[in-house]
């Protein structure tokens, strides 16, 4: 079994006897029912999984369900043998998306805890935005994601110690040993061709066949292509349509999304008339979006464009897929033909994506943009991220600009490029690419958390 962080979050949740349903929500084929299946065998005597998907697809048996009598009716003509207690049994409701009913009714099979329940879909954000009786207070959704580098890195066979002693340097500000930044950035150029889904993983795993693994993530491509034209009827086709212009989108300067480019309308539309396919492509989690940001403010959701858009694939795999087919020395050899920034781009999103940080970057029509900025929670103010993948990664003309602004007060910014060294010139540190597992939203302890009221003063 692949090793996967998020298996922890779920065991935790299940193990304190939750006041709330967990929702795992994430794109197709990242693992969220095998992992889920796997946690709740092991903690519970019981388990009984469901695929709503399945189910409209075949029997229907929940499609009339209209309150929880009806429900335990029909899960007991399923699974009778398995149902016992709360605290000894599970129900698992993948793809709950598929009857939207059932999210309402979540709230009500929570109040009566008859069992424990968990659930999961591939476009519950969709799903959730629909839904007009959301039970918010009854549900706690959590969002997963592909592998990331570390997970991929362990998948390989690389050990915790290995990756300790890299952290170490990481928070240091000190580079690896050569030896040790030769592995890294070689198994970091592979994760661009393989990328994060389990299966494209897995199937490297048994046979290191790279033609064996595009094959995955084509079947995964198309099969995400296919969900959407399950969308309404009005959209399905634009939808397809923007998800498509992903990779070339990124090959250009400008990466953002241009509204004139979906339909060619030469500004008859707008980019709020598409507000539709924006809200599928991000809630449905198979892309990535990052807004754009002129004036930065601290935190950045107070500064935001939203109509100036960048998407990125949900997994960097699928787009060098994309890109080079099979054709894997363009990534491995360095290539002076080949402009790789697109696809370190992209695995950044994916990075930081997967570790808690919503997605901006610094748009100047003079200046340039930036390409990420990212919350500093610990210093209250904006953390620039440029990211290089060629040897010229010191000329940065607008991350220039951007950190020598006073008003922005920014204390330090981070080039992320193929190099060893770690060093610092000014507020710039440039640090390996790799380095980017390590950039997390920090987690409080939680006594820092406390806060106490001050005493009231004797009058």
């Amino acid at each position: 079994m692949l090793f996967r962080k998020y298996a922890e979050r779920i065991e935790n949740h299940l193990k304190t006897q939750p006041s709330k349903i967990l929702l795992v929500n994430g794109a197709r084929q990242i693992g969220k029912s095998y992992l889920i299946r796997y946690v709740g065998k092991k903690l519970f005597k019981n388990y009984v999984e469901i695929n709503l998907k399945e189910d409209k697809e075949g029997k229907q048996l929940f499609a009339k369900v209209k309150s929880t009598t009806d429900f335990y009716l029909q899960i007991s003509a399923i699974a009778g043998n398995s149902l016992d207690q709360k605290e000894n049994t599970l129900v698992f409701l993948d793809e709950i998306q598929s009857y939207p009913h059932l999210l309402t009714m979540l709230k009500f099979l929570n109040q009566e805890a008859r069992y424990t329940y968990i659930a999961s879909g591939s476009q519950l954000g969709v799903a959730l935005a629909q839904t007009p009786s959301v039970p918010l207070g009854s549900i706690a959704v959590e969002e997963m994601y592909p592998l990331d580098f570390e997970e991929f890195l362990l998948a390989l066979g690389c050990g915790k110690n290995v990756i300790e002693a890299a952290k170490k340097q990481f928070l240091q500000g000190e580079s690896v040993s050569e030896a040790l930044h030769d592995y890294l950035l070689s198994q970091f150029k592979l994760y661009l061709l393989i990328g994060g889904l389990p299966e494209a993983i897995n199937i490297y795993l048994e046979s290191n066949n790279i033609a064996k693994v595009r094959d995955v993530q084509n079947d995964i491509k198309k099969m995400y292509r296919i969900d959407a034209s399950q969308y309404d009827e009005e959209h399905k086709l634009l939808i397809r349509s923007i998800y498509d212009m992903v990779p070339s989108n990124l090959e250009n300067k400008k990466k953002r999304i241009f509204v004139k480019n979906i339909e060619e309308t030469k500004g008859h539309k707008q980019f709020s008339d598409y507000a539709k396919e924006w809200e599928y492509l991000t809630n449905s989690g198979i892309t990535l979006p990052v807004k754009a940001i002129s004036n930065p403010n601290f935190p950045l959701s107070e500064s935001e464009q939203k109509n100036l858009l960048k998407l990125y694939l949900n997994d960097v795999g699928l787009l060098t897929g994309i890109l080079y087919d099979t054709n894997i020395n363009a990534v491995l050899q360095d290539e002076n033909s080949i402009n790789l920034g697109s696809v370190y781009e992209s695995v950044v999103a994916q990075e930081l994506h997967a570790h808690g940080f919503d997605l901006h970057y610094y748009d100047n029509k003079k200046k340039g943009e930036v390409d990420f900025l990212i919350d500093d929670f610990q210093n209250l103010t904006i953390l620039p991220l440029e990211i290089k993948s060629g040897k010229d990664y010191t000329v940065h003309s607008a991350l220039d600009y951007f950190i020598s602004t006073p008003t922005y007060n920014i204390h330090s910014a981070i080039v992320f490029n193929n190099g060893q060294e770690v060093r610092k010139v000014g507020k710039i540190i440039y640090m390996p690419i790799y380095y980017v597992m390590f950039l997390q939203r920090a987690a409080q302890k939680e006594e820092e958390l406390i806060v106490k009221p001050m005493p009231v003063p004797e009058i």
